[in-house]
């Protein structure tokens, strides 16, 4: 696979239709068609066909369905990767899974591992115990999950990422700790960090806002946070700029050893 030193990167932030998966498919395409040739990621939100629902049994899909099917034609016809998390059935196990798609059919995925309690995730659902570096165009990327983004030593980039991704349903009401912990994560880590959350009101009468965002390993947001609904914006990053930083600001050599149990 080809190593890009610049990647661009495409922030979908949508409205999500309520336990509605044909209906947000066939809004998303409509939106990233025209992207063909001028991004190669898009993000999209958590659980992004049928919104941050726990009607697991019924909306949860497996492997071989419609949404990874829907990815898998999609980034095949568009030439670029598709990402985002959706509710997956597996071995009779419920998971909210990230799924990253390249154009040459490769599904990688992480398993959301830190639960929202408030919200009955960890009654339904089974947490995931890896986390997961995905390599495309040469670029580490480190996949997670709304909630997950509060535990700093589940993030911590131990394995070479260069930029992680925070996919997200985030409630506007707590707004101000999405928009710290973003910049905490790629100061912390010396990554690029993209968040990307929805907007709108989901069915339990949750109000979103966006603030999607790319943020740099200086903790500096590199674009605007502040699209509208159903926006999409582009950014483009680069890995030679990320390790000039790196090699000028060596924390990482400073870092301490760990074990997650």
């Amino acid at each position: 696979m080809k190593t890009k030193d610049t990647l661009r990167i495409t922030l979908a932030q949508i409205d999500l239709e309520w336990e509605n998966p044909s209906q947000n498919l066939t809004n998303v395409e409509s939106l990233i068609r025209p992207l063909k040739g001028l991004t190669d990621l898009v993000i999209l939100p958590e659980t992004f066909n049928t919104g941050f629902t726990m009607r697991v049994t019924d909306l949860a899909e497996p492997m071989d369905g419609t949404t990874i099917q829907w990815m898998s034609r999609l980034t095949r016809e568009l030439n670029l990767a598709l990402c985002g998390s959706i509710l997956v059935t597996e071995e009779e196990k419920y998971f909210n899974r990230f799924l990253f798609v390249t154009p040459d059919g490769v599904v990688r995925f992480y398993n959301k591992r830190h639960l929202f309690s408030i919200g009955q995730e960890s009654e339904l659902l089974t947490p995931g115990d890896q986390r997961e570096l995905i390599n495309y165009l040469g670029w580490g990327i480190a996949p997670f999950i709304c909630y997950d983004i509060r535990f700093p030593v589940w993030c911590r980039n131990r394995a070479g990422a260069d930029l992680m991704i925070f996919s997200a349903n985030w409630p506007e009401s707590r707004v101000d700790v999405w928009n710290t912990l973003l910049k905490a994560r790629a100061i912390e880590n010396q990554v690029y960090v993209a968040g990307v959350n929805r907007t709108g009101t989901d069915g339990n009468g949750l109000t979103y806002s966006g603030n999607s965002q790319i943020i740099n390993a200086r903790g500096e947001i590199t674009g605007i946070n502040n699209l509208s609904n159903n926006d999409l914006i582009t950014y483009n990053i680069s890995k030679q700029e990320l390790a000039d930083f790196r090699i000028k600001f060596p924390v990482s050599d400073d870092a301490d050893s760990f074990v997650i149990s």
